[in-house]
């Protein structure tokens, strides 16, 4: 009886420690995640205040998403006990030094050219990172990370809009540009064929309709440079998203 009570407690222990380590894997995930979302948002954002110096409401923003991601950077160093991760995290909190540098000094091109290479720089740790706490995601789970990945591909597709009409002309942007606007339609169809409740079904028709005049716009990027108009129907984008983000983040 003793030998069975010892067993089963044993086995209760390593049912807990798989489920605690599964809910660190969890905050890893989503850290990463609002890092790479981060990592566009803020060199976009930087991008508008080069073409735009006198916005103050920029220079503020800019300001709350580097102090997100510092955050993020944070929740990543106190949860995780992979050795690699812990090394890419020291790079990456370089990365985001030097970026708070650029932030403390009059916007140029050089600056810009340095902001874009950091922006792939936290895009790939954050990818890294999250390839060494991934687990078996349950199909909710995956219906969560195709509205995070929507986010975030809204805001790449818009950097490298941004970046086309800056200085930053090159068969390399372009063709990022139009990947990035390939993959939001990939996500796009895997949320239009989700069995969804019908009044967020009707959030989810929203999305697909906002979204085909703005690929639109973004296709003329290089006959037609409406940025304000792109911010503001990107932002109305994500806040549609947002609600499909809810919705699975309450279903899991």
């Amino acid at each position: 009886m003793k030998t069975l009570f010892r067993v089963s407690f044993l086995l209760l222990g390593i049912v807990i420690f798989a489920e605690a380590a599964t809910r660190g894997d969890v905050k890893v995930i989503e850290a990463s995640e609002n890092i790479r979302y981060l990592s566009q948002k803020i060199v976009k954002d930087y991008l508008f205040l080069y073409k735009n110096p006198e916005q103050r409401d920029v220079k503020n923003r800019l300001k709350k998403e580097l102090n997100m991601l510092s955050s993020d950077l944070r929740v990543i160093a106190t949860t995780t006990k992979d050795s690699d991760t812990k090394d890419m995290l020291e790079f990456l909190a370089y990365s985001k030094d030097q970026i708070e540098e650029i932030f403390n000094e009059k916007p140029d091109e050089e600056k810009a050219a340095l902001m874009l290479d950091y922006s792939e720089t936290l895009l790939e740790g954050a990818d890294s990172i999250a390839r060494a706490h991934k687990y078996d995601f349950s199909n909710e789970e995956k219906m969560l990370m195709a509205t995070k990945k929507i986010e975030y591909l809204l805001e790449r597709v818009t950097k490298y809009y941004m970046a086309l009409n800056t200085g930053f002309d090159n068969t390399t942007n372009k063709e990022q540009l139009n990947k990035a606007m390939i993959q939001i339609e990939e996500n796009l169809l895997k949320l239009s064929i989700y069995n969804y409740p019908k009044e967020i079904k009707s959030i989810q028709q929203e999305l697909d309709t906002s979204w085909t005049p703005t690929r639109k716009f973004f296709n003329q990027s290089n006959t037609l440079f409406i940025p304000k108009l792109m911010l503001i129907s990107v932002s109305n984008l994500e806040n549609i998203v947002s609600q499909l983000t809810l919705y699975h983040s309450k279903n899991q």
